[in-house]
């Protein structure tokens, strides 16, 4: 007989696709530019100082390459800028336009409901302790050998 039981990492993709598909519905219903899940992700790891592709890209945890169509995806949709980087002659900063701004805030609006759809479902102290759980240090993964 097969075991039913899931491992975390199955459990953790499913619960992001659910935020992910809610997230990227209600942007599509009220209107916004539509952007892919992945697009999605680098504005979720988009600080306000702006960021090179390279730093994107190990941000979001994929290749400099999927980044660097992300980014430029978003520049075609106007919510996306490159800017001089102060620091470096030779690399640019990737910016929100004032559009990719406004984008950002209503994305964190519906990513409030979204949680607080969760809660209504699973109650608010599971979602304090998985918010707990998951914003505790997790350190490096274990290598090879390491028990």
């Amino acid at each position: 007989m097969q075991s039913t039981r899931r491992y975390l990492p199955q459990l953790l993709g499913e619960a992001r696709r659910w935020f992910e598909e809610g997230l990227l519905a209600a942007l599509e219903a009220a209107g916004a530019v539509p952007v892919s899940p992945t697009q999605a992700q680098l504005f979720a790891v988009l600080d306000d100082e702006g960021a090179t592709v390279s730093e994107l890209a190990r941000r979001m945890g994929v290749t400099r390459q999927t980044a660097h169509q992300a980014v430029h995806g978003l520049i075609a949709a106007g919510l996306l800028d490159q800017v001089a980087d102060p620091d470096s002659l030779r690399q640019r900063l990737i910016r929100r336009t004032e559009e990719g701004e406004r984008a950002h805030r209503q994305a964190g609006l519906i990513l409030e409901r979204l949680e607080e759809r969760l809660t209504e479902r699973i109650g608010g102290e599971a979602v304090d302790a998985l918010r707990a759980a998951l914003e505790a240090p997790w350190g490096r993964p274990p290598g090879p050998g390491s028990g």
